[in-house]
């Protein structure tokens, strides 16, 4: 089964094909946003992924657009990871953070201030923040300030600095935030760029700050310990479709493949979207030809089918990862997986353990041969 077969790219080396996707979980300790033994024992448990990828820590205040997430910008939240880190390696697992700024999918009630994006524009778009009557849930988002070229560059320098505090506090590496309407995203669409200068027009130019962030983080820490999400097929903060969003992320691809990434994630099949065609697949392959990770809904037989296709090296399973902390030995058993469970769906964001911490392992021995 290839899915339990070993990776290994540049010095990232993985005990199988199976990661751990993203999932926010928003379980951080208030104040100051700071991971926890509760998360160390989360990740700790689902370790025997080839690879975990934590859910979206924001690499500033106005990165934020979704309250109680853990961030990587101040030393307590750098000690708090290092608790979860450890964690994981002593589990003998592989551990890299996601690196978010949400842009303008957040409001000020959550980042402290204005939020900002590639333009002053924006779409119908709720986010998870504090409530007027109290509590948290769903809130519109709020309009953004267009950023400055001098506010472009200290977002880069954030992210360098962000990827630089991962890798002290024991992480793996880092994944680059750049799907789902969020700020890189932004840069990448029509519909959230309308700037009038480098970063803005043109393709070319829409697709300058995904490459600088980019080309600044893998000269930082190196590009293998450096992986890219995207999402070209998926509509999520944004009312309509992108024309251009698929052929400008195989040209950055492109323009991104002699760094050697350690990979390149497609998020799929999630929010509005439409299916990726094979060959848009067989075309990204062709332009980079380095590790590609898919996620979206994959079942263990259809990430198998996606692995023998050639198509992609590394294969993400979020929801199963949930109520599945032993999913790997699952997979490679047989055993049943046991179901998310919709109705409790007020345990995936917030609370404390239950729901989080306290989904049992299989009982595997009776799985088939």
């Amino acid at each position: 089964m290839l899915l339990l077969d070993s990776h290994h790219f540049g010095r990232l080396s993985l005990a199988n094909r199976i990661v751990m996707a993203p999932m926010t979980r928003s379980r951080a300790s208030q104040p100051g946003d700071i991971p926890n033994a509760l998360m160390a024992t989360y990740y700790a448990q689902r370790a025997s992924a080839g690879l975990i990828v934590t859910e979206g820590t924001p690499i500033s205040p106005v990165g934020r657009g979704y309250s109680l997430t853990p961030g990587i910008y101040t030393p307590e939240q750098v000690a708090g990871w290092s608790g979860v880190t450890q964690a994981v390696h002593e589990n003998h697992g592989k551990i890299f953070v996601q690196l978010w700024h949400v842009g303008r999918r957040s409001h000020e009630s959550i980042a402290g201030q204005t939020p900002v994006s590639a333009s002053s524009l924006k779409d119908p778009d709720k986010v998870y923040g504090p409530l007027p009557e109290g509590g948290f849930g769903m809130i519109e988002t709020g309009v953004p300030r267009a950023m400055t070229l001098q506010d472009i560059q200290e977002t880069i320098e954030e992210f360098v600095n962000a990827a630089a505090h991962a890798i002290s506090a024991g992480f793996d590496g880092v994944e680059l935030h750049g799907a789902h309407g969020y700020l890189i995203d932004q840069f990448m669409r029509v519909a959230s760029n309308q700037r009038n200068d480098a970063y803005g027009g043109s393709q070319h130019n829409r697709m300058r700050f995904l490459i600088e962030v980019t080309e600044a983080v893998a000269q930082r820490i190196g590009s293998d310990r450096v992986g890219l999400r995207v999402s070209p097929f998926v509509t999520e903060g944004y009312a309509q479709v992108d024309p251009e969003i698929g052929d400008l992320t195989l040209k950055a691809l492109e323009a991104l493949a002699p760094l050697k990434l350690a990979y390149v994630h497609f998020s799929e099949n999630i929010s509005r979207y439409v299916e990726m065609p094979w060959e848009y697949r067989a075309r990204a392959r062709r332009l980079y030809p380095n590790p590609i990770m898919v996620a979206g809904k994959y079942t263990a037989a259809s990430a198998e089918h996606m692995l023998r296709s050639g198509l992609a090296d590394l294969v993400a399973f979020g929801q199963p990862f949930i109520t599945n902390p032993d999913f790997v030995a699952r997979v490679a058993k047989g055993s049943p997986l046991t179901p998310v469970n919709y109705e409790a769906h007020s345990t995936f964001y917030g609370g404390g353990a239950e729901g989080y911490t306290d989904y049992p392992e299989a009982d595997v021995v009776t799985a088939p041969a």
